[in-house]
């Protein structure tokens, strides 16, 4: 076992994790924050994707142990108390979700896309969502909601339609 030092969404937590623990089992299983979803477990679906230091990554393929002394952001770590993230909003709005469960992987994708481009084309958003899979198909309607959510960051006020 290792103590280790972990920031997720913004609060320094120590625990003590087997060596061989992913980031993903930590967060769900011993920090108790579900949001971030374990689909194939082999670093191809994109279900568990957060954002490390802002990066996203597999955290099924991420030891818990490499996390340490990096800010680990996960999908609840989106929202500011009851306000939720543009892209939350959007997701809603432009019912960019249906089973939900790959919607925190997408969201954690396209957070990493929008702070790194507050303006991006369709080929961005593509590419950046090109590691996440959704069996449910919504892929046009998250596009739409990250043209919405772009808007909405870039003019810090209710987007158009």
């Amino acid at each position: 076992m290792s103590l280790v030092s972990l920031n997720v969404n913004g609060r320094s937590r120590q625990v003590s994790v087997d060596a061989r623990c992913t980031l993903a089992d930590v967060i769900r299983n011993t920090l108790g924050i579900t949001g971030t979803k374990i689909g194939c477990n082999r670093e191809e679906c994109g279900a568990c994707t957060v954002l490390l230091d802002g990066k996203p990554v597999y955290s099924c393929g991420l030891l818990a142990v490499q996390a340490e002394g990096k800010k680990v952001l996960t999908v609840e770590g989106l929202s500011q108390g009851s306000e939720l993230h543009p892209l939350q909003q959007a997701f809603i709005r432009f019912d960019a979700f249906q089973c939900g469960y790959c919607t925190p992987g997408f969201l954690m994708s396209l957070k990493a896309l929008l702070d790194s481009n507050p303006n991006p084309s369709r080929e961005d958003i593509k590419d950046a969502i090109s590691g996440n899979l959704c069996r449910c198909g919504s892929y046009m309607h998250m596009i739409d909601a990250v043209f919405w959510a772009a808007e909405k960051i870039r003019h810090g006020k209710e987007a158009q339609d």
